[in-house]
This record gives C-alpha cells, structure tokens and sequence, in this order.
C-alpha cells in the first residue's frame, strides 16, 4: 500500500473541529497552543466554541483548518507513524498546502498559522463585498466549464477556479459573470449550478493584490526543503524545493487549483490511499468521484486516529 497524506480547504470548518484531538492528546493540544501564540489570539476558543459565522472569515477558518489538519498530524507521528517513514506524498487542497507544508516540517505551525492570517485578510481584502463571486457547476467537466467561463464573461473576469472531479467544477470571478455562467450552464442542459457563500472570488484574477501580498511574506518566510513531495495545485505535479514551493504558492492565489490531477498524479505514482488530516470529509468525497479505485480516508477525531493506526 502506497499512502498520500491530504489536507482540506475552506469550507471545511466546523466549530468544535479538533477540539476532541486537544481534549485528548498532549501533541493536538500544543498545536493548537502554538498557534494561538503565534497569532496572539485564542483562536482555538473560537475553533471549540465560538460562532459558526467568526470562525468562517478568511482570516479565522484559514489557521484554523491548518491547526486541526497538523494536530492530527503529529496524534500520528507521535504513535509511530511518521510522515517521512509512511507516506510517499502530500497535499493540499488551496489553504491545505500549507497545512501540507507545516505537517512535513518545510515551515513552521506558527509561520504557517501567520502566512495564513496574512493570506486571508489579503484575500479577503483584495475586492470589496458584492463585487466577487463563487459558483459549483455540477454535471461540468472542465473544458466544458472553461468554454461556459469564456463565454459567460464579456469583458469581465470569470474562470475556472477548482478542478475538483467527479463533474463539479468551481468558477470564480466578477458576480454578474458568475451569474451569466449559472444561465448559460442551465441553457447547456447542465442538471445544477449552486452559488456558494463565499466572501470572495477566489482563485481568479481578481486576487492579484493578495497575491502580491503572499509573494512578500513568503519571500520573508523560512521554507525548508521538503523530505517528501508536496503535489502543487498550480502544476498538479510533485515539488520539494522552497523556491518553487514559495513561487508556486503565491501563483496557487490567482491560479486554478487542479485537485482532480493532482488525485490521478498521485495514483500514477503508485498511491493506492489517500488519508485526508483534519475537519470534515470533503476531499475523500472528491476521490470516490475522481476515482473510486482509489481508498479514501478521513481523520479528524481520536476514533479516526486509532482506526488509522490499525489499518496502516
């Protein structure tokens, strides 16, 4: 068995996400420490307790879905299973590259959880509400939501902003376009398209200024080099040296998260699991649909951990 080790995005928050993990293991709970330290803030009270709406601005669910994703992470280093002695690969859905990064060791939890604070103001930032919009084109393949973006534009900014699989892609950019594209998918005979709650259009052009704002933290930022791939978003292909992992991460920003690739890049590897670390289940959702040969697997609370443990 060849495992890969993944890490989710935003949307993926929930209060109370991790809060078992810290509750019951020394190693979650210094985590979860560390970053609240980095940011000179308890976001971990407003992980455990807070409102659903605090946790989800950018600038909240961002270190936080990194906190969780890297707590389980080091509940599993810390009973023998390494990342370096197990897994042939990591990932990371848009934010969950960093949390990628931070649980191989190329940053620090803390770097990670400051790199994602900035990142998230930028983003969220980078275009005044109402401007922007996200929508899921479902039944889509993505040539089709390409040309569907293309001509839903005119003039304004609309593209393809995740490749997830299965038929669902995200496009991104001004709303009137986003909504332009909704019809046209429609008048296509696509059977569904939903506009997401987003508070910005991500992974589009309209996240230049966040972009910018990435490449000089980043340049500031200690990356070591990986002792293991990290499959990149923006090439859907492996990467372990810090100045392409700082490059592409600022390009990840405006660039098109090409999940549905980097799943079958790492089955062509060889990767037979897929170990998804953190809240929810949304990417093991996407391998079923990208490749139901693949086993996906979910890891968020310490039932999950020790069910982990027996199988691998």
């Amino acid at each position: 068995m060849t495992v890969a080790f993944t890490f989710p995005g935003q949307g993926s928050q929930a209060v109370g996400m991790g809060k078992a993990l810290a509750e019951t293991f020394f190693e979650a709970n210094a985590v979860f420490a560390a970053v609240d330290e980095a940011l000179g803030q308890k976001l971990s009270d407003i992980i455990f307790n807070g409102s659903l709406e605090t946790l989800t601005l950018t600038e909240n669910a961002q270190p936080a879905l990194m906190a969780v994703s890297v707590a389980a992470v080091r509940v599993l280093e810390a009973r023998g299973l390494s990342i370096r002695g197990h897994v042939a690969y990591v990932a990371g859905h848009s934010l969950g590259e960093y949390s990628a990064l931070a649980a191989a060791g190329s940053i620090t939890v803390a770097d990670a959880a400051k790199l994602l604070r900035i990142r998230g103001r930028a983003m969220q930032a980078a275009v005044p509400p109402g401007v922007g919009a996200m929508a899921a084109l479902i039944g889509v393949e993505l040539p089709q939501a390409q040309a569907i973006a293309v001509e839903a534009a005119e003039e304004q900014i609309c593209s393809a902003a995740n490749d997830n699989g299965g038929g669902q892609v995200v496009i991104s950019g001004h709303k009137a376009a986003v909504e332009r594209a909704i019809k046209i998918a429609a008048e296509k005979g696509f059977r569904k398209s939903i506009m997401l709650q987003v508070s910005a259009p991500f992974h589009c052009r309209l996240m230049q200024p966040a972009a910018d704002a990435m490449a000089e933290a980043l340049a500031a930022a200690t990356i070591a080099p990986l002792a293991l791939p990290i499959i990149s978003n923006v090439t859907a292909a492996p990467t372990t040296t810090p100045s392409e992992i700082r490059r592409l991460l600022v390009e990840q920003v405006t660039g098109k998260v090409r999940w549905r690739e980097s799943v079958l890049a790492m089955k062509a590897a060889g990767v037979d699991r897929l170990v998804e670390l953190g809240a929810g289940k949304a990417l093991t959702g996407m391998v079923k649909r990208i490749d139901p040969e693949i086993s996906g697997t979910s890891v968020g609370t310490p039932a999950d951990i020790e069910t982990l443990l027996k199988t691998l």
